[in-house]
């Protein structure tokens, strides 16, 4: 490109939100395999059951260094070394893992987990346990499987305003973390509307890395032609990032990287609102922000709507690893 083509090209800021890209839960996973990758002397494969999280550049990079990915744990060789993803397994699947004898590295995100122990507290007083998200996530289906036989399955208000229980005085709620705020506020409405004494977590479930991402790609939507959100596809938190985007009236759009971008979405945009999902690299970020450069000259900006220094300790098996 020349200088004078540089001229041609309209200029854009592109306003990056922040928070965004990995969050404590997201790193504390993948850094448990990494530490299982890079340990001393090791010759057998570390197997690591469903994605560790949801984006494909993350696993692809993992499976060059030598994970080996499976969907179910039978096709995890007897005594072998298997990490648990961050979105939590039921306890079907901890007991194959006893009766295969393998050594388990469990991932689980800390805040999934609160909501596992919380379905577990809830049913053992006797109450129906509400779910609130979305069927088939992986997510979902671990927390139902901590208590089948009490649990049930909401996905939106409409679902929620006709459930029948068999004691509506005893009917608590829990949410998938990965929720958009919105929608699920709403969910949460039609059930005390429907059951007065609902009681709900002493805190919410939705993680507050999905809160933060979600507040800061509005605040960034508010000055925004366009918003550009990297994720995968099947990264929840990633794609209710884009759904509230568009609630509000901004186009958006879900990218998995750079390669994604439809120049025709650039036409009218003068201002291009930047983020990523919990589960994206952030260096996916800085790709889109250079490849948004060949289409014209831009300025970047961030807006912060929130500091984050959530931490969290290694699985114990890989703790004490460098």
């Amino acid at each position: 490109m020349t200088p004078q083509d540089d001229k041609q090209l309209p200029h854009r800021t592109v306003l990056l939100a922040s928070p965004r890209s990995f969050c404590a839960g997201v790193e504390r996973a993948i850094d448990a395999v990494e530490r299982l990758l890079d340990a001393p002397g090791r010759e057998a494969p570390v197997y690591v059951r469903k994605q560790i999280v949801h984006n494909t550049h993350v696993v692809a990079g993992l499976a060059a260094r030598g994970a080996v990915f499976v969907e179910e744990l039978d096709a995890v060789p007897p005594g072998a070394t298997v990490v648990l993803s961050a979105h939590g397994v039921s306890p079907r699947v901890r007991e194959q893992a006893r009766q295969r004898h393998l050594t388990v590295v469990d991932a689980t995100c800390p805040l999934v987990a609160k909501v596992h122990s919380e379905a577990r507290r809830f049913a053992a007083r006797g109450d129906t346990v509400v779910l609130i998200g979305h069927a088939g996530h992986e997510e979902v289906e671990g927390t139902l499987g901590e208590v089948p036989e009490s649990t049930v399955l909401v996905q939106n208000a409409a679902q929620a305003a006709g459930l029948t229980v068999p004691d509506p005085a005893k009917v608590s709620y829990l949410t998938q973390t990965t929720l958009a705020l919105d929608e699920t506020a709403a969910v949460i409405g039609a059930l005390r509307e429907r059951f007065p004494l609902l009681q709900g977590p002493p805190g919410d479930d939705i993680c507050y890395a999905t809160t933060n991402r979600q507040l800061a790609v509005e605040a960034v939507a508010r000055r925004a032609d366009l918003v550009l959100v990297v994720g995968s596809a099947n990264s929840s938190n990633s794609v209710r990032m884009v759904e509230v985007v568009r609630r509000g009236g901004t186009e958006a759009h879900l990218i998995e990287d750079a390669s994604a971008i439809v120049p025709a979405w650039l036409d009218r945009a003068r201002v291009v609102g930047l983020s990523a999902g919990a589960s994206a690299p952030p260096e996916l970020v800085t790709e889109v922000i250079k490849a948004l450069g060949a289409h014209g000259p831009v300025t970047v900006e961030e807006l912060t709507t929130t500091v984050e220094d959530v931490t969290f300790q290694p699985p114990a098996p890989v703790r004490d690893q460098p």
